[in-house]
């Protein structure tokens, strides 16, 4: 019988002794490379049969680094847009605060010239908020009674007239402007000097002439001031300009409409006008009320007579 092992199972050269042999090849390998670079063309040749397969290899390595500085990327743009538009925001409420500010710093400088101007004494007030009946024409003011404005008072601004106190409380008050429907002032037409008497409500942020002759000299652009006969506003502030004349040929009269020139919605800063007709009792200076009362008693002691109409014949 045969004993002798199938050749599966037959043993050979032992392990240790292979890996000393192949240990022996890679060093000698190895020393004739480095000293005699002998290998040059088979590491070309290698190299140039494996470059596919490392470019296959290197392929999930390259996708996930791709995703992931995309990834990246997007994050970073998303954050720098979300910081650029909020910058932009800041900015555009910056440059509008700005430019509010340089406009309200024109209108004070124009209101205090006009304040240094003015003969008559003048109180500054600010707006508070529009009037809360949405039929009126009507705004409330930071200043009131016990800053000595009272009911009656015209307000102005810079350019013209805005309308009249109708309301006052202690510290605030309720101005009624020009293009309310229930306002009504006297005008003077500075080209010619015709006196009329303007009133609101007639279109919206317009005053009207009313009940005025077809034949009357009127023109577009004429600019109307307060003429002062009722003794409120001062004679002289400037109200509105003419913008359109409506002359119809089957009537007598014509419909006038202006323009207020002052800035009657636009405005926050305003002049409160002090003006009263007729002084108080109050308002008289003593000086000359001295001078009054010395005079009378000098002509009581000279025995001169006081002038009657009945003693004249």
């Amino acid at each position: 019988m045969d004993y002798t092992p199938p050749p599966l199972f037959k043993q050979g050269t032992s392990a240790v002794a292979r890996l000393v042999v192949f240990v022996a090849i890679a060093l000698t390998l190895l020393i004739v490379d480095a000293r005699f670079d002998a290998l040059r063309t088979v590491r070309q040749v290698a190299a140039t049969v494996l470059m596919p397969v490392e470019r296959v290899v290197l392929i999930p390595r390259d996708l996930l680094r791709a995703a992931f500085d995309y990834l990246q990327s997007s994050a970073t743009l998303a954050t720098e847009n979300r910081e650029l538009r909020r910058r932009a925001v800041e900015q555009a409420n910056d440059a509008l605060r700005q430019a509010q500010l340089e406009a309200e710093n024109r209108q004070l400088r124009k209101l205090l010239e006009l304040k240094e101007q003015s003969a008559t004494p003048v109180v500054a007030a600010e707006v508070l908020y529009d009037a809360r009946d949405p039929y009126t024409h009507r705004i409330v003011i930071d200043r009131g009674s016990h800053h000595d404005v009272r009911a009656g008072y015209p307000v102005i601004d810079e350019r013209g007239v805005v309308g009249q106190v109708t309301r006052v409380s202690p510290f605030q008050s309720e101005v009624t402007l020009l293009t309310d429907k229930e306002q009504a002032i006297p005008v003077q037409v500075v080209r010619n000097g015709l006196r009329s008497i303007a009133f609101g409500g007639a279109k919206a942020g317009m005053l009207d002439l009313r009940f005025m002759a077809a034949s009357a000299d009127l023109q577009q652009g004429d600019l109307l001031v307060t003429s002062g006969l009722d003794g409120v506003y001062p004679p002289g502030l400037p109200v509105a300009r003419i913008v359109q004349i409506e002359r119809k040929a089957d009537t007598a009269f014509s419909r006038v409409y202006c323009e207020p020139v002052a800035g009657v919605r636009s405005h926050r800063q305003l002049l409160v006008v002090r003006y009263d007709a007729e002084p108080r009792a109050e308002e008289v200076a003593p000086a000359d009320a001295a001078k009054a009362t010395h005079g009378t008693r000098a002509l009581a002691k000279a025995g001169k007579p006081q002038p009657n109409s009945e003693t004249k014949r």
